[in-house]
């Protein structure tokens, strides 16, 4: 899988990309991850890639043309492109799933007010990550790319996603390890049991039972 990471702050993703599952999901080639700077793709002398609002209003907007230059340049008959903002549809275990599958995505950060409306003209879809506001997109780039990077086969360990939260759509059970007691606060007997049906059982309740205390 490719992935192409458009973004006007560059150095956010240098540590991301270099630790734990993504640093070795890169050395092992299952995923090619690039970022590119807008800024490289502005037709001006001072690399500007914002301006004002038509018709007033506080906050810079993202242009249209660098945009346009570098999805056109990224772009081929296999990209998925991707735009980040707070008014597209809520990221979730399904569609990481879903783009686990494809062979590129392209995942365009915003940044100040917003993008030019005519940008979505080149986008398949747009995605948030939640219900609030970020000064940019890279923080919701970096969570869509952690959580489909690590559906890669290869990746992690096959047993590890089967039991995962929202897998199918309930939340996972709780987890011990040692000491089987600590300042007063005991693993649950059942769990030390050594009975695999009554562990199973009890792990399926309490998957039951947070997720329910969840919605509520």
């Amino acid at each position: 899988m490719k992935i192409d990471i458009l973004t006007l702050f560059p150095g956010m993703f240098d540590g991301f990309l270099k630790e734990s599952i993504m640093k070795r999901a890169i050395e092992k080639k299952l995923v090619t991850i690039k970022v590119h700077n807008i800024r490289d793709y502005s037709p001006y002398k001072n690399k500007q890639v914002d301006d004002y609002s038509y018709g007033g209003g506080a906050g810079m907007v993202l242009m249209c043309e660098p945009i346009f230059l570098a999805i056109e340049d990224l772009r081929t008959d296999s990209s998925e492109v991707i735009m980040l903002t707070p008014s597209g549809e809520n990221f979730s275990s399904k569609l990481a799933q879903e783009f686990s599958l494809k062979k590129h995505i392209i995942l365009l950060c915003g940044h100040y007010e917003g993008f030019d409306e005519r940008i979505k003209t080149m986008v398949d879809r747009t995605l948030s990550i939640g219900n609030f506001v970020l000064t940019g997109g890279e923080i919701p780039a970096m969570a869509v790319v952690d959580a489909v990077t690590r559906l890669i086969p290869g990746v992690i360990n096959q047993e590890s996603l089967i039991s995962e939260t929202f897998t199918d759509g309930m939340v996972d059970y709780p987890v011990y390890t040692k000491p089987a007691e600590f300042r007063g606060l005991k693993v649950p007997e059942v769990l030390l049991s050594g009975h695999h049906a009554n562990i199973n059982k009890w792990r399926e309740d309490m998957r039951k039972k947070l997720t329910e205390n969840r919605e509520e």
